[in-house]
């Protein structure tokens, strides 16, 4: 054990203590953030504009700010990128974070000097309660991969923007840095597959112990690494024993993964994004993170089939339960005020509050009324694709609506690693899935409206084909998993099998 494993040890084990001590006091600490966020925002444009001052409770709160997305943001951001001070929180930025809009196109997320702490301090708790919980301390001797987006940055209005992952680049603890892979050089490549040349050159020979990237990036890496050594993962990096993934679940990667690597190793999962770290998984042996109940983010909730109404629900911490879909809202200390985020989650349990990711609020199938989740279609594919011994590396869902010629059916498009023996039992087995998943979806087959679904294969490496036609391979870009209509479903048939 060297310097670093050995003063890891008392710190890890002082951060677990104290963030064992915040789940008893998660909803009193959510009072006092409101509290907080209202005394700072009251000097604002925005809180001037919304009576921050009379506002003494979440109820008056509820009443005097609307739910907002990106778009209702944009009139205050556009005043920040006009070089106006106290918008939406005090002074100015200090980054912003670049972000790609799937209704938006590019969105500037405003990341302060309040809120920059939730970004690095978040990630860093996640790897201390590993290693008090592990006795894994270990790795941190060893080269780790904190694969990032381009650390070089641009001004926009005046302020330093970029991707987050480059932004939190800048940030990376100095003790760490002569740990941390790829080179700067590197990671200021803009071309995926130029960069994941160099990332499999630079580590090929190294001692790698934790990896860490959203699960389609470790698999093209692993791949590549495989592909140049003929060898599994375990064997290039003996070493290797933690793996840290977020942006998607993990489950639909997680066997071929795994299979890849050719030895169990801990993985640890996060939820991070451009407007705030909003949870991770601080026990290891255990599903759902837990959700970071006091560090500058206030979170309301919304039951998901709520989410497009004009006066949803709005419930505060205490008022959630467990397996309910709730889009989750965020006001931060960055100045975004009951912002949706887009993403959906279900808390595993209140006792800590843990929640897992469930979905997108845009990325659903609702052509026939079904409202199918992505939470289903995973559930669905996996459960038929565990039971066969199927390995999946990419799928995506899309309604095909037949007008007079037959009845309509929800497509996947699924690439596999390996072909079901019996393609139809496999398709039924799915379907019945999720039949017993979603009451709607069951119904309308019952009811003869839809047929069954149909699986169309997508040949080898055709996602990454897809990704890298669109301009949109490598980094946090990912395949949705449902769409609501053709446009996806249109653009992948020159991938087909």
């Amino acid at each position: 054990m060297n310097l670093k494993s050995l003063f890891a040890k008392p710190f890890a084990s002082y951060i677990y203590n104290q963030i064992r001590k915040g789940t008893e006091t998660a909803v009193s600490d959510q009072e006092n953030i409101l509290k907080s966020l209202m005394k700072t925002g009251t000097n604002t444009e925005f809180g001037k504009e919304h009576g921050f001052e009379n506002i003494k409770t979440y109820d008056d709160y509820k009443k005097t700010v609307p739910i907002r997305d990106y778009e209702q943001l944009k009139p205050y951001i556009q005043k920040i990128k006009e070089g106006k001070h106290n918008v939406l929180w005090k002074g100015q930025p200090i980054y912003f974070a670049k972000t790609s809009g799937t209704t938006s196109g590019v969105k500037y997320i405003p990341i302060t000097k309040d809120s920059i702490p939730n970004h690095i301090n978040t990630a860093r708790n996640a790897l201390l309660c590993y290693m008090a919980m592990s006795g894994n301390y270990g790795f941190a001797d060893g080269k780790l991969i904190f694969l990032s987006g381009s650390p070089e940055l641009e001004r926009v209005g005046g302020i330093p923007t970029g991707r987050l992952s480059g932004i939190v680049n800048h940030h990376v603890p100095r003790y760490l840095r002569t740990n941390q892979m790829p080179s700067y050089e590197t990671n200021c490549i803009d071309d995926w597959e130029t960069k994941l040349e160099k990332i499999v050159d630079e580590t090929i020979n190294q001692d790698m112990s934790l990896i860490s990237g959203i699960p389609p990036w470790m698999q093209m890496y692993f791949d590549r690494l495989t592909e140049k050594t003929g060898k599994k993962i375990k064997d290039i990096f003996p070493n290797f024993s933690v793996m840290v993934q977020g942006g998607v679940n993990f489950e639909p990667y997680k066997a071929r993964l795994l299979d890849s690597i050719g030895k169990p190793v801990d993985t640890i999962e996060l939820f991070p994004a451009s407007e705030g770290f909003f949870a991770f998984q601080d026990n290891y042996k255990e599903q759902g993170l837990l959700l970071n109940t006091n560090s500058g983010i206030y979170f309301e909730f919304i039951p998901a089939n709520e989410i497009f109404n004009d006066n949803p629900t709005r419930l505060s911490l205490k008022d959630v339960k467990v397996n309910e879909n709730y889009a989750l809202i965020i006001n931060n200390n960055a100045g975004l005020w009951s912002y949706n985020i887009g993403d959906t989650v279900k808390f595993t349990s209140t006792n800590p509050y843990r929640l897992i990711v469930s979905g997108r609020t845009k990325h659903f199938i609702s052509a026939f009324g079904e409202h199918v989740i992505s939470e289903e279609v995973e559930y669905a594919l996996l459960k038929a694709a565990n039971e066969e011994g199927i390995k999946i590396i990419e799928f995506t869902v899309a309604p095909l609506i037949n007008n007079g010629v037959g009845k309509s059916f929800h497509e996947w498009f699924i690439e596999f690693e390996n072909m079901p023996h019996k393609m139809q039992s496999f398709t039924e087995k799915v379907d019945q899935n999720l039949r017993n998943k979603n009451v709607y979806y069951d119904d309308l087959i019952a009811g003869n409206i839809l047929d069954r679904l149909q699986i169309t294969t997508i040949r080898k490496n055709g996602f990454i084909d897809y990704m890298k036609s669109i301009g949109k391979l490598g980094g946090q870009n990912k395949v949705p998993r449902l769409s609501n209509d053709r446009k996806l479903a249109d653009e992948l048939k020159p991938f087909i099998a």
